[in-house]
């Protein structure tokens, strides 16, 4: 029944190296996909199983080629391998479907359609192959013949799996980016076209090749740096190779950024429609454009300024259509919008993602902000105050002179003179001067340089105590803020002691002044700090009392000294009785309880006469110095030790 003869001749041409190129692109795809990092997913599993099938059709075919030359080959074998070659090529087709499926996000109705239609076609096209293999009848006796009887089964199963494929992608077109859609095209067009090309040369050496490229495409676009194809968004990697390669090409970038807070605060994932809308919007107004997703909520929409030379009536035309679908979702948001700076004036890397996130920062919510050169010049003061913070950090020197320490005098009332003062730091760099620490302290907590900051301070400040005790100057105390990040440190204390006694100074020359826990492990961690530091001799205040939430019940379980009234409840007790009667009755509950009060904030007579009535001790605030150079504490402490300056 089966004949090796009529395997040994063909019409079409066939050399293995089509065959070979398939085998070692499946190995290396194979190679790439598991040395870079890939979303483990349905799709992804399915792309696999299509390399899979294109290597084993490709194996199949040549070991079909190498046996039929040889007479010995068994006809069996042969048509086993034949129908082997050409259900891993159907096979593959109908995993595509599948792959479309499910990208596509086809609802399971349809899907459970479109694919029994696929498995009914496949399974027709392998019984028809077995049958035919296995009769062996009629007029297909020889070589020729057989071989093309064999191409037209490919063509018809081709044919029936594109069909199906391409009315797929026409109907869920607008539910995949375009971008991607039309990488697939492309690539599938190819593929068909080098089929024809084959056939019109009477070779068959390329078959499976053709497989190659739309495999090519869905591992650049989708598995390999890959778009989101929900909303159609490269990730952020992508977007810093897109920055550097415009600026290495001196071609200007328009970027407009959005950032929707709901979605980023807990990454949720976007609705449908409004997934929908983004893609809609990301690929409908500027030519060549790309979406970035820089975080689950934070989206950059880039574009060459060249090919858009009327990119500022397309930026006012997208802002329209944003209206629109704004009163449609409701959603709180921020859009910031700029161009690329020319190489020159970035003057080395520049992040324009961290620009966008520090303009935001001052941004109200539902607001639209263009990028003036103003804002460029505070990122550049602010990327500038980032590297000094790293460097001192790094270089962990306590005599640094960037940080400074300046101080704040406090009056105590019951001695009528100051022998206290608070401990401010300030930055000092070349390029900028003065910083501001609501400026950079926030920053060093960050990035987590604020404990060798603090340190310093300390260290400072201690040395200064010493050289005004030395000179004869009477200093009760100087308290020197320590952030819950300074806490944190396991040889927080032993540090503290350490420095204080290097700098040969009594402990209670020096008291720590610390914010209200927020959690339960941070109240324990300050319960435990006062408790480690209490011994030597270190006062501790409570700052900042009165603002936030204060919890009565854990501040009386901290065994404070001071307790220091924010500057709110010094300007709320002057604006009516029954505020000033309440601010008063929780000085005295404090005073009562063997607390000192510190009311902080101080700028007028009325303020200082008000405080002073209400269980005042000391009193701080513009009324009686700015805050000051600690050097020019001499100005304002003592030589002689005050009448009742014992505590």
């Amino acid at each position: 029944m089966f004949k090796p003869e009529a395997f040994t001749a063909a019409t079409l041409e066939y050399t293995q190296i089509g065959d070979i190129i398939v085998v070692a692109m499946c190995i290396l795809f194979t190679f790439l996909l598991r040395a870079s990092f890939v979303n483990r997913t349905r799709s992804y599993a399915v792309f696999k199983l299509m390399l899979a099938m294109m290597a084993i059709a490709a194996y199949s075919n040549m070991i079909l080629h190498v046996l039929s030359d040889s007479a010995k080959a068994p006809g069996v074998l042969l048509s086993a391998l034949r129908i082997l070659h050409y259900t891993s090529l159907f096979s593959n087709l109908f995993l595509f479907m599948i792959y479309f499926t499910m990208t596509m996000h086809v609802d399971a109705r349809h899907s459970r359609r479109y694919l029994a239609t696929g498995a009914a076609g496949l399974a027709g096209l392998l019984i028809y192959m077995v049958v035919e293999s296995t009769i062996n009848t009629g007029r297909l006796h020889n070589a020729q013949t057989r071989a093309q009887a064999w191409m037209q089964v490919f063509t018809v199963g081709y044919l029936f799996f594109a069909c199906i494929i391409v009315y797929m992608a026409f109907r869920y077109r607008g539910r995949i980016y375009r971008q991607v859609s039309l990488g697939v095209l492309a690539s599938s067009s190819i593929a068909f076209l080098l089929l024809i090309l084959q056939a019109y040369h009477s070779q068959s050496s390329y078959t499976v090749a053709s497989f190659l490229f739309p495999a090519i495409s869905l591992l650049y676009l989708v598995h390999a740096n890959p778009y989101d194809l929900d909303i159609g968004a490269v990730n952020i990697s992508g977007f810093e190779d897109f920055i550097k390669y415009h600026r290495k090409n001196v071609k200007e970038l328009l970027l407009m950024s959005l950032f929707l807070p709901e979605y980023d605060e807990n990454g949720r994932k976007y609705p449908a429609e409004l997934q929908w809308t983004i893609r809609q919007f990301s690929s409908r107004f500027f030519r060549g454009a790309v979406l970035f997703q820089v975080t689950s909520g934070r989206m950059i929409l880039a574009a060459e300024t060249a090919k858009n030379p009327d990119f500022e009536e397309t930026i006012r035309n997208a802002l329209g259509k944003f209206d629109k679908e704004h009163e449609k979702f409701r959603l709180d948001y921020k859009i910031v919008i700029t161009t690329t700076l020319t190489p020159e004036q970035e003057d080395g890397e520049f992040n324009y993602v961290n620009l966008i996130q520090f303009v935001e920062e001052n941004m109200p919510v539902n607001s639209i902000r263009r990028v003036p050169e103003g804002d460029i010049a505070e990122y550049r003061d602010y990327c500038y105050i980032i590297s000094e913070l790293g460097d001192i950090s790094a270089k962990q020197n306590m005599d640094d002179e960037r940080v400074q320490v300046y101080c704040q005098p406090v009056f105590n009332l019951r001695t009528g003179h100051y022998d206290t003062a608070e401990a401010l730091m300030r930055l000092d760099l070349d390029k900028v001067g003065l910083v501001n620490p609501t400026k950079f302290i926030p920053l060093a907590e960050e990035y987590s340089y604020i404990s060798v900051l603090s340190m310093i301070i300390l260290t400072k400040t201690c040395e200064q105590v010493r050289q005004l005790m030395d000179e004869g100057f009477f200093v009760r105390r100087i308290s020197v803020n320590f952030s819950m990040l300074d806490l944190r440190d396991p040889a927080f204390s032993q540090n503290i002691e350490e420095t204080i006694r290097k700098c040969g100074i009594p402990s209670e020359k020096i008291a720590i002044e610390l914010t209200e826990s927020q959690n339960e492990r941070d109240f324990m961690l300050v319960k435990e700090r006062i408790s480690e530091l209490r011994e030597s001799g270190i006062k501790f205040y409570l700052d900042d009392f009165g603002t936030g939430y204060s919890n009565f019940d854990r501040i009386m379980q901290l065994p404070f000294d001071i307790i220091k009234f924010d500057r709110s409840l010094v300007i709320a007790s002057g604006t009516d009785a029954e505020k000033r009667t309440m601010v008063s009755y929780l000085a005295q509950m404090f005073s009562e309880m063997h607390y000192s009060v510190l009311y902080e904030g101080v700028e007028t007579e009325s303020d200082q006469e008000r405080c002073a009535a209400m269980y005042a001790e000391y009193l701080q605030g513009y009324k009686f110095s700015a805050p000051i150079p600690i050097t020019k504490l001499r100005d304002f402490f003592q030589k002689a030790v005050p009448v009742g300056a014992a505590e």
